[in-house]
């Protein structure tokens, strides 16, 4: 989301402290023939270097060398998918097929690749294959966590190329919020709970884009509202999270209005990136002067100055080659009103 102005590089500020390593590094920097991020790769390599100089026992050096490659697997197996959305589906490894809350995960895995999305799960049994089955392992992806209890993936995706297998929740979880445009969680357990409240906290705090999250029970059932009403109880009417942040979530137990919600965020609103201090807004069609205005008027609580205003591609989105062709507004953002944001990307899709 953040877009830092572009910096020349600055060897002097991080180094090995050995002007001969440095050299070396700067060569082997260089050999990745990425000049313009030539500067980011040599610092790279600094800190390998530094951290194998620096007394780290071999389990720490183990850890960052698994890490590493975690994540460089993991962003080259979904780079050709970069053009597709996906939406990150989580719950319980123990709901067995047959229950409502499992065919309710087959339905929506179903209609989110009716409209074109691809889903990512756990890879495990339960709502994670559940939603594997309904989007087809074509439009699915298993980002898997080896357990001792659970080392193998689901078997309808187990054979397929876009498996990953994790040995750290903290690099599967980077890789669920990274490539994820919604979420729709099911009922679960332990880790049901923790990636819900992650998601919540990573948005609240503007760690991630804002985007949809349903909160999705069978026909019936009583898991999330009774969570809401701890949240609310206990959370909001205590002063711990503020009204408007109940509104980064929607419960529901109708898979048609979960698909809908995922799909529709993105009906006008494409994406949005943080450019020299101002939140630049990317838009699938553009919006007239008076309902700008509007826009201006209604949400002046969340500017810091100025006004949302029209504006072309940066710089940077023009290096980038990103999304250069979409209309886009722009304005200076307070960085602390996330849920309000949700409220101003919601009345841009009404239009």
């Amino acid at each position: 989301m953040s877009d830092p102005a572009p910096q020349k590089p600055n060897h002097r500020r991080y180094r090995t402290g050995n002007d001969e390593i440095d050299q070396i590094l700067l060569a082997v920097a260089d050999a990745a023939e990425r000049p313009g991020d030539a500067h980011i790769l040599y610092e790279m390599l600094v800190s390998a270097f530094r951290m194998g100089r620096e007394g780290l026992d071999r389990g720490e050096l183990k850890l960052v060398n698994a890490t590493l490659k975690e994540i460089r697997y993991a962003f080259g197996l979904f780079e050709p998918f970069q053009d597709r959305r996906k939406c990150s589906i989580f719950g319980s490894a123990r709901i067995e097929p047959g229950d409502p809350t499992y065919q309710c995960a087959v339905d929506l895995g179903a209609g989110l690749s009716a409209r074109d999305w691809m889903v990512m799960t756990g890879a495990g049994p339960g709502i994670m294959q559940a939603g594997i089955e309904g989007a087809g392992v074509e439009n699915s992806f298993g980002i898997n966590i080896v357990l001792p209890f659970e080392a193998q993936a689901a078997s309808v995706i187990a054979n397929d190329d876009k498996l990953i297998n994790f040995r750290y929740f903290f690099t599967r979880k980077l890789v669920f919020m990274k490539e994820s445009h919604g979420f729709v969680l099911l009922p679960g357990g332990f880790g049901t709970m923790d990636e819900s409240f992650e998601l919540l906290t990573l948005m609240q705090t503007g760690k991630h884009p804002i985007c949809p999250v349903v909160l999705l029970d069978a026909p019936g059932e009583t898991y999330w509202p009774r969570w809401y009403a701890f949240v609310r109880e206990e959370l909001l009417d205590n002063g711990l999270v503020s009204p408007a942040d109940l509104d980064l979530v929607l419960l529901t137990d109708s898979v048609e209005i979960a698909v809908e919600e995922i799909c529709s965020f993105y009906r006008r609103y494409h994406s949005m990136r943080m450019v020299h201090g101002r939140l630049v807004l990317r838009l699938t069609s553009d919006i007239d002067d008076d309902r700008l205005a509007e826009l201006d008027a209604q949400f002046a609580d969340i500017r810091t100055s100025g006004h949302i205003e029209r504006v072309d591609a940066s710089p940077n989105e023009l290096a980038d080659d990103d999304v250069t062709d979409l209309p886009r507004v722009a304005f200076a953002f307070d960085r602390a009103g996330y849920a309000r944001l949700r409220h101003l990307i919601d009345a841009i899709n009404a239009d």
